[in-house]
């Protein structure tokens, strides 16, 4: 029975990819690799080009990311070791249960909420402040809009906090209570212990928790639809709109009407289906690495 589970889960695999490989034929055949490098996306001609969405798809994770992975470390840090223990289970659960929200409900509250609030009291100040600063006058330009690359990001941040935080909290526990009491023992603080000796011991399942996370960040969609813009071009200001491929698919898929059309749709999933299966060989080929570094 196990042989067999294993078996079906490959089959499925397998499935899903020939599937998408047999639908993308018509638009590899007409566009070949310029699908990937171009921009341009114009149905009424029958130009289709993937380089937008994925801009919008590398640059939305990656803003995720870099808000997300200290902010969940630190959630982590915090309940482990420094939260008063009352305040533990409630903090955690809490956290814990923004992984339980829809997405949908996040890009309803980014639209209708976040993203009016962001343009007024963030995004205009902050263009307004680097208007005379080369280079981020062109990161942090242009117009206002409220939702953007910038925005999705953010959104993305928030949904996936949960995941970081959880999974390295629970590889902090793991600890051995004797390594942090003999760190104090000969004088380190607690921000040593936990930085040169916790987060070390369980690096692997930190890096663990954050791969988790971004492929999370790659693949969503309703949240990212929301609140992106659906614009398919690219900009060099982060606050100005854009798309992902996600958001492209499911913003135009019941729209596609031609053959061609339809396609590059389904594409564009097979080209998110590559980007995720790099990113998570990645994760793995290095988390083996620091597996042997620490056998070393």
């Amino acid at each position: 029975m196990a042989l067999a589970a294993a078996l079906l889960v490959l089959a499925i695999f397998a499935g899903v990819i020939v599937s998408l490989l047999v639908g993308s034929m018509p638009a590899f055949k007409a566009f070949g690799f310029g699908f990937i490098t171009d921009e341009a996306w114009r149905p009424t001609r029958e130009r289709f080009g993937a380089l937008a969405s994925i801009y919008g798809t590398v640059v939305t994770s990656l803003i995720a990311m870099i808000i997300a992975v200290p902010v969940g470390i630190g959630v982590a840090i915090f309940l482990t070791d420094l939260c008063p223990r009352p305040l533990r289970r409630p903090i955690g659960t809490a956290i814990e249960l923004l992984a339980g929200i829809p997405s949908i409900i996040y890009g309803i509250w980014g639209f209708f909420v976040f993203a009016p609030w962001f343009q007024g009291h963030v995004q205009q100040p902050v263009i307004d402040a680097f208007a005379n600063i080369p280079v981020l006058n062109v990161l942090f330009g242009g117009n206002a809009f409220g939702i953007g690359i910038f925005t999705a990001g953010l959104i993305l941040s928030i949904m996936i906090l949960p995941f970081i935080s959880a999974v390295t909290r629970d590889v902090l526990e793991t600890v051995p209570s004797v390594l942090k009491e003999a760190s104090y023992g000969l004088g380190a603080t607690s921000w040593e212990v936990m930085w040169k000796v916790c987060l070390p011991y369980c690096q692997t399942g930190v890096v663990g928790g954050c791969m988790l996370a971004l492929g999370r960040a790659l693949g969503e969609t309703m949240a990212v639809t929301f609140v992106i813009g659906n614009a398919h071009k690219i900009d060099p200001s982060l606050l100005a709109p854009g798309t992902s491929i996600s958001a492209s698919i499911a913003n135009e898929f019941t729209e596609a009407t031609g053959d061609l059309y339809r396609s590059s749709l389904i594409e564009l999933g097979l080209l998110l289906f590559v980007i995720t299966f790099i990113v998570l060989a990645a994760a793995q080929l290095m988390l083996q690495r620091m597996e042997r570094g620490k056998g070393k």
